[in-house]
């Protein structure tokens, strides 16, 4: 007799939800770090660091050019003031640069440091033993052997040692694991290693370096304290006292220029011959500065960095009285050396201003104008266009030593000068053009991070070789005896990255141990088939 059982006539109760325990504190502290030190946000914060630099390169900044700052901002009105109060002029020194800056840092070193542990253990274990099934893996080949089992294991052994694998037999010397490409690790390691000291690097230079650029006449000096330069930069936390006390004199500059062929008036050498005091009381040394050569002094560096003409002029006033005399440096603005000067005479009543252009070779284009030709000294000629009135130097608002401002000024004449010739104003004044002497601009830098930077970067790019290029390989031999006294032997291999060319490394293999054991019949048809599978 059955018995059946009662239907269940209870009301169905709906699934249970988990309830999760709350994080907590420390919870929440360990979930951040780990977010933190993950490799994505350490990419998410290098591409926030690029991106937040882009406005430090387009937008003028207060520690390198503090007159184009205040330029900047008194012509854009609107958003001026609104990238003034959010530090778009001093984007390196500003609060949420140094943050991203900071974060990445953390992020770069808390994501390396367990992954270096992680493959310490890793270079220290074996590899792994032969799978199950062979026949499986993404190459496989396989071969009849005459030799006997434990021989071919011993041949296999020796084969992948000497082809620099690391080998690891069975317990039962039944199969041979090996595996290769521990550099591919060793090199991803080593470049986000070297990532993190050229950021420590460049930050060092940040904040403790400093960097100026000045012009020198020949025949002038320089001394190494801050009114000297013309433009000047410092980290945040570098003592403007703490400059070397070192000075030189430019006593001489040769330029040498490739006067014939497709490249006429190409440069082909700089040098700038200079005297040296360390310290105003030490003796001088006499040294030599040329492009990539610079002058290192104290921790500084001298780079000679480009050249240029300073014409020499004088000028009297109506009665005689001479009121001004000496060499103005002209920036140069084209390649044959065409430059562009102002010289200022505020002392006077008017006050006087000059724009002038040099040409080294001067010429006369029917379309153009005056041009140069050659950037050599070769036919010197000056073009001067004298203003009298107000300079404008009292108004507070410092002016480029390069620029002529004429809004208040009236137009006197233009002249073109020879060397030795007199322009005579309307009102009596003599401008006289002497002749053209040459300047140097260097630029002197103090970089503690540069060394710490090159370095990084050197092994960085090595290391980025080794993780794109080393294959990392597993490879397994087994052997098993087979009825007829003949010995099976399988051969297969993994590979733990993207690289293509495993199937024919297994392969290689194969070949190479028979060639040590022997072969009984054909070789399975599973390397051409596993090849193709590789190149797929």
């Amino acid at each position: 007799m059955t018995t059946t059982a009662p239907a269940d006539t209870s009301t169905p109760q709906p699934p249970v939800t988990p309830v999760l325990p709350p994080l907590g504190a420390v919870g929440w502290v360990r979930w951040s770090w780990r977010q933190l030190t993950s490799m994505r946000t350490a990419l998410v914060l290098l591409f926030l660091l690029a991106l937040a630099a882009i406005p430090g390169s387009i937008l003028p900044q207060r520690n390198t050019s503090p007159i184009r700052v205040n330029d900047w901002i008194s012509t854009h009105h609107g958003i001026g003031p609104i990238f003034n109060s959010i530090g778009m002029f001093d984007v390196y020194g500003s609060p949420w640069f140094g943050a991203i800056y900071f974060l990445l840092l953390v992020s770069v070193a808390g994501c390396i440091v367990p992954r270096i542990r992680h493959h310490a253990h890793a270079l220290r274990s074996q590899p792994p033993l032969a799978p199950r099934n062979l026949d499986r893996l993404p190459a496989f080949t396989s071969f009849s052997s005459p030799a006997s089992a434990d021989d071919v294991v011993d041949q296999a052994a020796g084969l992948l040692k000497s082809k620099r694998w690391r080998v690891r037999r069975a317990n039962d010397n039944s199969s041979v694991g090996s595996e290769k490409g521990y550099m591919r690790e060793t090199g991803n390691l080593i470049f986000h290693a070297a990532l993190l000291f050229l950021v420590i690097g460049v930050a060092l230079g940040s904040l403790w370096g400093f960097r100026g650029q000045v012009i020198v006449k020949t025949g002038d000096g320089f001394s190494n304290t801050l009114s000297q330069y013309d433009q000047f930069g410092s980290g945040r936390l570098f003592n403007t006292s703490n400059l070397p006390p070192f000075s030189f004199i430019l006593n001489r500059f040769d330029v040498t220029f490739q006067r014939t062929g497709t490249q006429a008036g190409a440069p082909r050498q700089f040098t700038a011959h200079v005297t040296l005091y360390r310290t105003p009381s030490s003796a001088p040394e006499h040294r030599i500065i040329e492009v990539n050569h610079p002058l290192r002094v104290d921790g500084v560096n001298v780079y000679l960095t480009g050249h240029g003409y300073a014409p020499h002029i004088t000028i009297w006033d109506k009665n005689g009285r001479l009121i001004y005399t000496g060499s103005t440096p002209f920036l140069p603005q084209d390649r044959n050396f065409t430059s562009t000067g102002v010289v200022k005479l505020p002392d006077v009543t008017p006050q006087l201003g000059l724009q002038g252009i040099f040409l080294p070779t001067a010429s006369i284009d029917p379309v153009h104008g005056p041009i140069s030709t050659f950037p050599a000294p070769d036919n010197p000629g000056l073009f001067l266009s004298a203003w009298e009135g107000n300079l404008g130097l009292d108004s507070g608002i410092p002016q480029s030593v390069y620029r002529l401002d004429v809004s208040k000024m009236k137009h006197v004449g233009i002249q073109a000068l020879k060397p030795g010739e007199v322009w005579r104003l309307p009102d009596g004044r003599k401008i006289r053009f002497d002749g053209v002497s040459r300047f140097a601009s260097f630029q002197i830098a103090r970089e503690p991070g540069s060394l710490l930077t090159l370095v990084a970067a050197i092994v960085g790019i090595i290391g980025l070789l080794y993780g794109l290029f080393v294959p990392r390989r597993r490879v397994w031999v087994k052997a098993q005896p087979q009825p007829d006294g003949s010995t099976l032997v399988s051969v297969a291999g993994l590979s733990r990255s993207e690289t293509p060319g495993l199937a024919d490394e297994v392969a290689q293999v194969a070949r190479d141990l028979q060639e040590r054991v022997g072969a009984v019949g054909a070789t399975s048809d599973a390397v051409t088939a596993e090849r193709e599978r590789g190149r797929e």
